[in-house]
């Protein structure tokens, strides 16, 4: 029922999407907090140990509820278990609202209003940034948020929920991504000193973690773009920044839609109740894309290649769906 579990939690999102701070959120927080507290000791082994906790703990506990339903009480609310869970894992009102404030902004003309959003978002120094170097900030920015809010998490849930894991992946995949930004975060600001053990720890997890995803991403972005062009960025990118998740998802969206992107995803360290856009994502796409400079008109586009992908996604779960009930 997976086709069922993403449709009622996608429109739930958008129908009344969770605000800022609230209470699942701030939990979760506070009990990465308490597994950094009492498991890192600076050394690879409690660092991969405070991780299994941080990550661990929450995808096995959502893991055992949607088992405890679908065993005593029925699917159908198992169903609604794995709605909920995804309706705090998924969706594109948790970071929209920066791209739409932003496209506005520049619609308006306001460049220093589109120039102020874009700092309070990423937390970079934007005050130089002419036009069309916001524009291909807030599209990468906003192309890697649409990956870690939604195409990976659908990804990961969809993968295991098919094998009974219920929504387990998709707690799993948006809290390996969250404690790298997280704990990057807390250890600059001097809040959470995190050791550096359990840093390189969370960055290799994150990495295996969405090695597949960023490349099921990159591949859809071709299926609904322009095949060619993105396969012929990606081929020319990856060998020269090999293992470089956002790099690939980045290149590919600069062939779907012929724009040129460099490295705004990599610029600056970011706060952790902002939009998951990694620092030392990507060194350069500059010179393996050979596409048009941003403009204000490429945000539409963006949109409606992330809304096709989008589409996609749920025609392929509904057909996996029926197929699943026929067979």
């Amino acid at each position: 029922m997976s086709f069922i579990s993403v449709l009622l939690a996608l429109l739930l999102e958008q129908a009344r999407p969770l605000s800022r701070g609230n209470l699942v959120h701030a939990s979760l927080r506070a009990w990465v907090r308490w597994s950094t507290r009492n498991f890192d000791a600076g050394q690879s082994f409690q660092g991969w140990l405070a991780w299994g906790f941080a990550v661990g703990g929450p995808s096995l506990a959502a893991l055992a509820i949607y088992w405890l339903l679908d065993a005593f009480v029925g699917w159908p609310v198992a169903v609604l278990w794995s709605v909920a869970v995804l309706y705090v894992t998924l969706g594109f009102r948790q970071f929209s609202f920066h791209f739409t404030q932003i496209r506005d902004a520049l619609a308006d003309g306001d460049e220093d209003r589109a120039r102020e959003l874009l700092a309070e978002w990423q937390q970079i120094d934007a005050s130089d940034l002419p036009r069309s170097e916001i524009v291909r900030h807030v599209i990468e920015h906003s192309v890697l948020s649409a990956h870690r809010h939604v195409f990976g998490v659908l990804a990961w849930f969809s993968v295991l929920a098919a094998f009974g894991f219920g929504p387990a992946g998709a707690v799993m995949y948006r809290l390996s991504e969250f404690v790298v930004r997280y704990w990057q975060h807390k250890t600059k600001t001097h809040h959470l000193p995190v050791s550096e053990a359990l840093q390189t720890c969370a960055a290799q997890a994150w990495s295996a973690i969405d090695w597949v995803p960023a490349r099921i991403t990159a591949i859809s972005f071709a299926v609904v773009g322009s095949f060619e062009e993105v396969v012929d960025s990606w081929r020319n990118y990856e060998p020269r920044f090999p293992g470089d998740n956002d790099g690939v998802i980045l290149a590919a969206t600069a062939g779907a839609v012929n724009i040129r992107l460099g490295d705004a995803a990599s610029q600056a360290s970011y706060p952790a109740d902002v939009p998951p856009v990694m620092a030392g994502a990507m060194e350069s796409t500059q010179e393996t894309s050979s596409g048009q400079a941003p403009e204000l008109a490429h945000l539409a586009v963006i949109v409606g290649l992330v809304w096709r992908t989008v589409v996609m996604w749920m025609v392929l779960l509904a057909l996996l769906t029926l197929a699943r009930l026929l067979g």
